[in-house]
């Protein structure tokens, strides 16, 4: 598994790299040995008002998963003893989730036609258009890799989305899972 270490306002000696290996790499190593790679990030905080200014950052990346988990610690120690139990409990919580995949089936996803957006109303393009660009604040790119529905309402809950987009391995065609207000999932797959 290759181990990728990131700082920003932070000084990483050999202790804490040493340290974070043993809590995290190792972790995910024994816990799930289907990981490809995973970056750890140190930050600190150098706002005088946050008293727990160090914070580690830790995304592992496996197969069609991707497991994210943040925290922060009076020390950068405290801060990865921290995320190390979390992310403990994500690959447990990924485990159980996909052993249980296969009992399920995404009769509860909602598929939307292009019609049924037509409904929702129409508005002045150019104004639109306009707030729109104004208010897009970060683009993200990312390798679509084709996994079922189910694994990407799995992945959406890992990540704290309320949406995801990729690849549905039956269709072969981009496809959106959103999870609804009424705490089930909806299915978007565009017709061409």
């Amino acid at each position: 598994m290759e181990y990728i270490v990131k700082t920003r306002n932070f000084e990483l000696n050999e202790k804490i790299r040493d340290y974070s290996e043993k809590k995290i790499k190792d972790k995910i190593e024994k816990l799930l040995d289907r990981m490809t790679k995973t970056e750890v990030k140190f930050v600190m905080e150098k706002n005088p008002r946050i008293s727990e200014n160090n914070r580690v950052e830790v995304t592992a990346f496996a197969s069609g998963a991707v497991i994210r988990v943040t925290d922060t610690g009076t020390d950068i120690f405290e801060a990865i003893d921290k995320v190390s139990s979390k992310l403990e409990r994500q690959i447990k919580k990924y485990r159980d989730k996909m052993t249980r995949k296969g009992r399920k089936n995404h009769k509860n996803a909602l598929d939307i036609t292009s019609a049924e957006i037509g409904k929702m109303g129409s508005a002045d393009s150019g104004d639109i258009e306009e707030k729109i660009r104004e208010s897009i604040v970060k683009t993200k790119s990312f390798v679509l890799k084709p996994i079922s529905p189910e694994e990407a309402v799995i992945q959406m809950e890992m990540l704290g989305h309320d949406f995801f987009v990729f690849i549905n391995s039956e269709t072969e065609r981009t496809a959106v899972i959103y999870k609804r207000k009424d705490s089930n999932y909806g299915l978007i797959e565009p017709t061409i």
